[in-house]
């Protein structure tokens, strides 16, 4: 069985495990402690810290340690917006995360902020012109993620964060899915909060972090005993600290080489659907993409009975977020993109880590051809 769903997780690499197992066994300490194992956790906390910051160009101090990308987003986008002196207001975009989208509506529905959702095009992208006209003086926030974790396309973060640097607005972008595969300094960019998942880069599930510039006032969703500078309270996750600031690191060190192999493997593979399958589109941005994504819709096909033949010829993918897994509702985000209902429930995405090797993708490209014909056969008004 070939895994080709890398953007819901990825197994947990070997250097991480190696480097958390102790913090489970012989240093197991509470890093709040005085004694001497307190100080051993203390320090291994301070190591995750100042790896995580230098690998985002930031101060050990404006990590906060997370228990995922979904904690991470609601304590930027809540904790962001309800410490701001002045101003309910918040520009994001149609096709953020869920994390993202319910944080906002929960400030809509429960603080009664005002929020402005940037369209997008069919490519999934955000035009940065329309970002910068919906700022306002009453803006608090603006949050756009970093790359599309349904359609891959990769957001001009960078010109937007400037838009927001110079009306003096606080920008955040979810990282999640870029972690790994684009460069995440933050040092001149514009970018004061940042969002990470550790189970997306090699670490285990539960453990991420939010970079947030230390200058700015963060209202903590957690109260408690004061952890993490007041920012969040509770016992620190030393062991998932460690583990995704070393997670994190490997992959920056790795990145460059990675993506440019992973590139040509991702085109090729896109190359032979869209040359094999009549009728499929690619969804998202064609070069604007994450190095390791290849998304689809074959129109006429239902995603799931696609997913289901993938799998019997031994490859695991899936029709989108594994956020929504379950729903029968289209994906928002073909939707905001402009995709039909019909169409966007046809939704196929393949998404591969570094160690993908070349008779995989080969594999897989065959093995989804394969799955759309035999679900074809069964519609015969579909396209052949």
């Amino acid at each position: 069985m070939i895994y080709f769903d890398a953007a819901a997780t990825t197994p947990v690499r070997p250097e991480v495990l190696a480097a958390l197992a102790p913090l489970y066994t012989t240093d197991f300490g509470n890093p709040s402690s005085t004694h001497s194992a307190g100080e051993t956790a203390a320090r291994a906390l301070d190591y995750a810290r100042r790896t995580a910051a230098e690998v985002l160009g930031c101060r050990p101090g404006d990590i906060v340690f997370t228990s995922g990308g979904t904690e991470a987003d609601n304590l930027a986008v809540k904790g962001l917006a309800l410490a701001a002196p002045q101003g309910r207001h918040i520009v994001s975009s149609a096709v953020e995360h869920p994390a993202v989208l319910e944080s906002l509506a929960y400030l809509a529905r429960h603080h009664g902020f005002r929020i402005t959702l940037l369209p997008v095009d069919s490519d999934g992208r955000v035009d940065p012109a329309e970002a910068a006209a919906a700022l306002t003086h009453e803006t608090t926030l603006c949050t756009v993620m970093t790359a599309n974790n349904e359609v891959g396309t990769v957001q001009p973060v960078g010109e937007i964060a400037q838009a927001c640097r110079d009306r003096g607005i606080p920008f955040h972008t979810d990282a999640v899915q870029a972690a790994g595969w684009l460069p995440l300094s933050v040092e001149g960019t514009g970018i004061d909060a940042m969002s990470i998942s550790g189970h997306k880069l090699g670490a285990p599930k539960g453990c991420g972090l939010l970079y947030v510039r230390g200058v700015l006032p963060l209202e903590p969703l957690l109260h408690g005993g004061g952890q993490e500078r007041g920012r969040r309270s509770g016992t620190e996750n030393v062991a998932g600290a460690v583990a995704v600031a070393t997670a994190l690191a490997l992959a920056d060190r790795e990145r460059d080489a990675v993506a440019e192999r992973a590139r040509g493997l991702r085109d090729y593979l896109i190359g032979a659907v869209l040359d094999q399958v009549p009728g499929a589109v690619l969804t998202g941005h064609r070069t604007e993409r994450l190095p390791g994504h290849a998304s689809f819709c074959f129109p006429g096909t239902s995603g799931e009975a696609v997913l289901l033949e993938a799998e019997r010829a031994g490859v695991l993918c899936s029709s989108g977020s594994a956020c929504a897994a379950g729903s029968d509702e289209p994906s928002p985000v073909l939707t905001a993109m402009g995709v039909d209902r019909a169409t966007a429930q046809s939704a196929v995405r393949l998404t591969f880590g570094p160690s993908v090797r070349e008779n995989e993708i080969t594999m897989a490209a065959r093995a989804l051809v394969t799955a759309v014909r035999r679900v074809r056969e069964l519609q015969p008004n579909t396209p052949s």
